[in-house]
């Protein structure tokens, strides 16, 4: 029997209820009550961190969006280190949860949240010192870079709130209150919705405004968050007493989230290498396009990113308590789900991609140069299923050195090369393009292939020896 929540004075509460115990009752359905509430919130993070781009792709011309544009690798370098924190932490809470070691799972959360703190106010200096080569190493012109600095120089500011906010969230789910860190980014969005058209139109501050509304959300976002995992309700708290970083700990943190951190960066640095080679070989209006074709993306990625996110929590428990069957099942039910929406969805993509166009941007030139470039990207979409699947049974099951890997694998060994290469060989814009699907099937298939040889059946022995 595994180690019970201490009831922290809450007389009356079941133990079994407070433990949120996910070696019991059927896989797919605790899988489903995290990865409900948490697809929910993928989607509506990414609804209010596109509605900016909606916003702004309505005002005269494209290059206010694609100044923000120009701004997209820097965010997705502040999520990695939120990730490189949180998802390291997280995963690491539900394993202690599951061996029944509730004082470790508390004191990894306060070590994640100071290493939240120090990088997030690193990054604040860092961004606002050098913002401007940045911006132009990151492919911005003279007509673009006043866009990108307006909505940086805000968008740095509330750094802190997107490493708490971000980084943290993960701890609640991993808890199994997953419709409470639903509720973290729905408050965000909904700020962020309310306040966008209030200071781009109404207020006349354009670029800034559409800044300052997404940081005040994040700040929303960021106090929500503390106040839960400091509250009653709370299974593990985050407490003055954990906060003290401790080396053995800071490393294991920072080696399962070195996958999300690599993931990210990654991410970062193809974003760097389009954007610079899109602005070489077809100007701003490619720019534009890559960024339309990134919120697409983004928003269609989303479930999948919630399935696999909600799994962990549960992978990770019953590995931790030694229930390697019940992990089997989870990865088959998440393999499954996760493929037939990834082939629904990429079927999708390629028979509209105008309509998709249009929700950001109606400029004639822009679709017509935008479709075939969406058609392209989209080409081999439904593989990047295999990748999430892998990925996300490497990270819920704390191996590490897999999960940064193959994080590194798709983007920074396949399409930062070929991003390179395919251009300069008479490919031109479609290069780039096509750079991604030949990732999506090369590094998908490579990262579900290893899983399977080197944990599900393994995992099968496992089971079969227990006594």
């Amino acid at each position: 029997m595994l180690f019970p929540v201490r009831m922290q004075g809450e007389e009356g509460v079941p133990t079994a209820e407070r433990q949120n115990d996910f070696s019991r009752g059927s896989i797919p359905r605790n899988i489903l009550m995290l990865a409900g509430p948490m697809t929910a919130a993928q989607l509506i993070n990414i609804l209010y961190n596109i509605v900016d781009r909606m916003y702004l792709g309505r005002l005269p011309g494209h290059l206010a969006l694609t100044g923000l544009g120009l701004c997209l690798p820097i965010i997705s370098i502040l999520m990695g280190f939120a990730n490189l924190c949180g998802m390291g932490g997280a995963p690491l809470c539900s394993i202690c949860r599951g061996r029944g070691e509730e004082e470790e799972a508390e004191q990894v959360m306060g070590n994640s949240f100071t290493l939240l703190l120090l990088v997030g106010a690193a990054l604040t200096v860092v961004i606002l010192l050098f913002k401007k080569p940045i911006l132009y190493l990151f492919g911005a012109s003279p007509d673009t870079f006043p866009y990108a600095d307006a909505y940086l120089t805000i968008y740095a500011l509330g750094t802190l709130f997107v490493m708490v906010g971000l980084g943290m969230n993960p701890f609640i789910n991993a808890q199994g209150f997953g419709k409470m860190g639903m509720c973290t980014v729905a408050l965000g969005a909904v700020v962020n919705i309310v306040l966008d058209p209030i200071f781009i139109f109404a207020l006349n501050l354009g670029v800034g405004g559409a800044a300052l509304a997404t940081v005040l959300s994040q700040c929303c976002s960021a106090v929500w968050v503390l106040r839960f995992l400091t509250g009653r309700r709370a299974l593990l708290r985050l407490k003055a007493s954990c906060l003290r970083l401790k080396a053995s700990r800071v490393r294991r943190i920072l080696g399962l989230g070195m996958s999300g951190f690599a993931m990210a960066m990654t991410n970062s640095l193809v974003q760097i290498l389009c954007n610079a080679f899109l602005q070489l070989y077809g100007g701003d209006l490619y720019v534009g396009i890559m960024t339309i074709i990134n919120s697409v993306r983004e928003v269609i990625s989303m479930p999948v990113q919630g399935i696999t996110n909600g799994c962990q929590p549960v992978l990770g428990y019953n590995y931790g308590a030694e229930e390697y069957d019940r992990v089997r099942q989870g990865i088959r039910f998440t393999a499954v789900v996760t493929m037939l929406y990834s082939l629904a969805v990429w079927a999708m993509t390629l028979a509209i991609p105008g309509s998709l166009i249009r929700i950001f941007n109606d400029e004639a030139d822009l679709i017509a140069a935008g479709i075939p470039a969406f058609r392209i990207y989209f080409a081999a979409f439904f593989c990047m299923s295999f990748q999430f699947i892998g990925q996300s049974t490497f990270v819920g099951l704390g191996k590490s050195r897999f999960a940064v890997f193959f994080s590194l694998l798709r983007k920074a060994f396949i399409v930062a090369p070929l991003t390179l290469l395919l251009p300069v060989l008479g490919m031109g814009v479609d290069g780039v393009f096509w750079a991604e699907p030949i990732s999506n099937v090369v590094g998908g298939l490579a990262c579900l292939l290893t899983m399977y040889c080197t944990v599900y059946r393994p995992l099968g022995r496992l089971e079969a020896s227990k006594p």
